[in-house]
């Protein structure tokens, strides 16, 4: 990847739109009435495979590129057929490497008259699916992991659903969005309580198009048969993705960078608390609290201490954990990364991966069962890093290469365009 340290990130960057609204902005413009369009949507693999979903299922979607000031943007225009509009599908539908967009889509699909397969890459054919399988049973629908293995493909025989109040076991957006979903088409109110509130960017969406969902503390409800109206909706930047450029420029001796319209919702900004923790330098300026709230980030160079992260602070900051892993190696004492065994589960098992790559790289780490403890202060130096095609890894590592002694490489740099199709030449450009 790089072969010499870095002098330092400056000036200013946009980070590209949120993947987990970008999903759910075409999933509910697909079934509201009228036209939805939407401005800085990611165009990473993903949220594509969501887009083409919706095609195969009868909804007109089109991308057009609108000229800007110093930049041309794209707008993804949906022109959507309401509840019941979606037809059936003339061969399986191909989720790709999204677990967002099966578990979601699976909520929509259920109560469909119609049936559907669903499948995707061999990531997703080993990701666990029973956690919305079995409480989408309890609704009435008929989903059979056609393996027999609980994961993808999976067979959905559209049925009608009763609303039920379902407990979570777990922390989880992506259950809570598909029993919400389902919970549009079902016959009476349907509730979803968790443990500990996960991300609720479905619930302000909702509310958005027009549905009605009340939430009390961590429990979320909606009402069936909602009357859904088009909209239009800007995304805003991704705070998983400035996640490496916020630990860049803390850990690079002379950054000093501006990370411009960046999500803050309180569900997703653990990676800001647990980066103040450790002594990082943040301010939050030119904030918008109006929907989705956002700000711009001043980031500078700071010397960072090791922390314990564990608790309510993990849900919001679950996919952050592989790059905060390697603020932590060059961070000064130990930090613990406790309750997070969902890393296990995710396109790759990113507790061995991490321990295993950043081991490689000098580190003192070492893998637990829900987490990782991390000896911080040692000097990282290159190393061969096996990324197992997961985004996340690979532009974690790209990172700690830019203060790693020697030269890193990852063996598959492609898999970033997941989530984000320009980081290296967005992070390249900050170096110049």
């Amino acid at each position: 990847m790089l072969s010499e340290k870095t002098k330092g990130l400056r000036g200013e960057i946009t980070i590209p739109g949120d993947k987990s609204i970008s999903h759910r902005a075409v999933m509910l413009g697909a079934i509201s009435q009228g036209r939805t369009e939407i401005r800085n949507f990611l165009q990473g693999a993903d949220c594509l495979s969501t887009i083409q979903c919706f095609r195969s299922l009868g909804i007109e979607i089109e991308k057009k590129t609108e000229a800007g000031k110093g930049c041309d943007e794209d707008i993804i225009t949906i022109y959507g057929k309401g509840l019941e509009g979606l037809s059936a599908p003339s061969h399986p539908l191909d989720a790709g490497n999204s677990g967002t967009t099966t578990r979601l889509i699976s909520g929509i699909l259920s109560p469909q008259p119609f049936d559907t397969i669903l499948t995707g890459d061999a990531s997703i054919k080993s990701r666990p699916m029973k956690r919305i399988i079995e409480p989408l049973a309890l609704m009435g629908a008929r989903i059979q992991s056609m393996k027999d293995n609980g994961c993808a493909p999976l067979q959905i025989q559209g049925t009608p659903l009763q609303g039920i109040h379902y407990f979570s076991p777990i922390a989880s957006a992506q259950v809570k969005s598909a029993l919400l979903l389902a919970g549009l088409y079902a016959e009476g109110e349907t509730s979803v309580t968790e443990p500990i509130l996960s991300r609720n960017h479905s619930e302000i969406m909702l509310c958005t198009f027009g549905a009605e969902v009340k939430s009390e503390g961590t429990t979320a409800t909606i009402q069936p048969r909602p009357h859904l109206e088009g909209q239009k909706i800007l995304v805003p930047g991704d705070i998983s993705s400035a996640a490496y450029f916020i630990a860049a420029a803390l850990l690079v001796p002379g950054s000093d960078l501006i990370i411009r319209n960046v999500g803050i919702n309180p569900t997703r900004d653990g990676i800001l608390r647990v980066a103040q923790a450790m002594g990082g330098n943040i301010r939050l300026e030119n904030k918008n609290d109006k929907g989705e709230p956002t700000a711009d980030l001043h980031v500078s160079y700071s010397s960072l201490k090791g922390t314990i992260i564990q608790g309510e602070l993990i849900p919001t900051l679950i996919d952050e954990l592989p790059i905060i892993a390697i603020m932590a190696a060059a961070a000064q004492g130990t930090t613990e990364i406790r309750d997070a065994a969902e890393l296990k589960v995710k396109e790759s098992n990113r507790i061995d991966v991490m321990t295993k790559n950043l081991s490689a790289m000098g580190c003192r780490i070492t893998a637990t069962e829900d987490g990782m403890i991390i000896q911080g202060g040692s000097p990282l130096h290159g190393a061969s890093i096996q990324t197992h095609k997961d985004h996340r890894i690979a532009m974690s590592f790209a990172i700690a290469s830019l203060i790693a002694e020697g030269e890193t490489l990852l063996d598959d740099k492609s898999c970033v365009d997941i989530s984000y199709p320009g980081f290296y030449s967005d992070l390249e450009a900050l170096m110049k």
